[in-house]
């Protein structure tokens, strides 16, 4: 459970960063922005060099889940002390979505018009897109693409995991 700490990123991250950027190419995209944590700031630049673009900017509510005392522990040895899950200091999914939505919320308006790549964690990335649809969300698999859109003060849910998702927006999510 890496959680906030700031785990560097290793080499199989930096190939499915190479991967990503190769998934982007010709897709007009204007900008990336990343988590504060090293392994997104990496990879962010990994796919902004691929593509040739700037990075352009730092959201520090990108990043990923809080899993309190147990964060740096397996699941395993999380689950031998809390077997109810609940780990002392445990960041809540509703306050994780909560902080990535007004993350896109203020990436929308600081970056408006722009197609924006952000970099960011499982974690916080299945709790927004729970957030924006009322399709089922499955984990976030590392170095996948999940897509979503606003359009007229509604978010879409495009992709998950490279996936296209069949979904109806869902209006007045974050204003």
């Amino acid at each position: 459970m890496q959680g906030t700490s700031d785990i560097p990123l290793n080499d199989t991250g930096r190939e499915q960063a190479r991967a990503s950027s190769e998934r982007f190419v010709g897709g007009g995209w204007h900008h990336v922005v990343t988590s504060p944590l090293s392994r997104a700031s990496e990879t962010g630049r990994i796919i902004a060099d691929g593509l040739g673009i700037a990075m352009s900017g730092v959201y520090s509510d990108l990043q990923e889940r809080h899993y309190g005392e147990a964060e740096g522990l397996t699941d395993a040895e999380a689950a031998a002390l809390w077997s109810d899950g609940e780990f002392p200091g445990l960041e809540s999914r509703d306050d994780v979505a909560d902080r990535g939505l007004d993350s896109l919320v203020d990436i929308a308006r600081d970056l408006h018009g722009s197609a924006v790549i952000v970099v960011a964690h499982g974690t916080l990335i299945r709790e927004v897109l729970r957030r924006l649809t009322s399709v089922p969300i499955p984990s976030i698999l590392n170095g996948a693409t999940s897509i979503v859109e606003r359009s007229g003060g509604s978010w879409r849910v495009i992709t998950v995991n490279d996936e296209p998702l069949d979904d109806e927006p869902l209006s007045d999510q974050g204003a």
